[in-house]
Order: C-alpha cells, then sequence, then structure tokens
C-alpha cells in the first residue's frame, strides 16, 4: 500500500510516494492533490528533509529508496547520487561515470525518468555551455534557483 504527502516547496506542492519501507517518487505534484491523504512517518521524514534542504541546512539526503527503471536507467541514477552537494557535472561527464561514455542524450532521457527528483539530484547535471535543461513546472529556473541555493554557482553567474 502506498502512502502520499502533498507538502509546499519553494517551487510549488511536491508529491511524496511512500510504500511504508520506502520512498517511491518525489516529484512536482500534478493535478489535483489531497488534502485527505494520510502519510506515514517515512514520507514526513522526507517532508522533514526536504525542509532542511530548503532552508540550506541539509546536504545530502538520509532516506530508504525504490528505484524501478531499466539497466541503464539505474546505472545512470545510481552515478547522478554519487553527484556531490554543491558540484555539477556534464551530461558528457555522467555519461561516462554511469559507464556509457557516448550516451550523453540517452543519460539526458534517463534524467527525464527520474522519480525521485531532489533526492537523486538531476539539477546538478549541465549542458557543456549552458545550464541544460529540467523539468517540473519552471524549468530552467527551478535548476538555476537549487545551484545557486547548494553554491555551485553564484546569484548573478551565466552556467
Amino acid at each position: 500500500m502506498y502512502t502520499y504527502l502533498y507538502p509546499d516547496c519553494p517551487f510549488g506542492p511536491l508529491e511524496i510516494v511512500s510504500d511504508g519501507d520506502r520512498i517511491r517518487t518525489v516529484g512536482f505534484a500534478s493535478g489535483d492533490v489531497s488534502p485527505e491523504a494520510k502519510p506515514d512517518k517515512l514520507c514526513l521524514e522526507c517532508a522533514r528533509q526536504l525542509d532542511e534542504y530548503f532552508a540550506g541546512e541539509r546536504k545530502a539526503f538520509d532516506l530508504p529508496l525504490k528505484l524501478q527503471g531499466t539497466p541503464f536507467q539505474m546505472g545512470v541514477w545510481e552515478a547522478l547520487s554519487r553527484i556531490p552537494y554543491g558540484s555539477t557535472v556534464t551530461y558528457g561527464d555522467l555519461a561516462a561515470a554511469a559507464g556509457y561514455p557516448r550516451a550523453a542524450r540517452a543519460v539526458g532521457n534517463a534524467m527525464r525518468k527520474n522519480p525521485l527528483w531532489l533526492l537523486i539530484p538531476c539539477h546538478r547535471v549541465v549542458g557543456a555551455s549552458d545550464l541544460g535543461g529540467y523539468g517540473g513546472p519552471e524549468g530552467a529556473p527551478i535548476k538555476r534557483r537549487l545551484l545557486i541555493l547548494e553554491g555551485a554557482i553564484l546569484t548573478g553567474e551565466k552556467a
């Protein structure tokens, strides 16, 4: 059985999904959110850690996660999870780290399917000459704000 929580974040409402043992999804809430949702302790802990992250007090998450994807996606997400707070890598760098040095575009596709936004930090991957794309309601402006929060880029800097 899944439980849900819809906390607010600086970019709008999120949806956190837990199976009771692991966090399955953290993403932007799409459509209607259910105020009647009965979150479990894990959803509440995830929301607490996200609040700390947005307040600049947390640099790493300590939550049990459940990822499901193709072997390629799993490799990309594993490599993503190793990018430290406040750091960036290019799509090409990530492709190489995941063991697919010629698959930068495919890496971008795998990142779009990342079910654990922020916990598996897609925003830390940038293009060779710009920020690159990002999902969510605002796209690249959210990515920029997250990188500024982490100190990876300065407020006026063009990444």
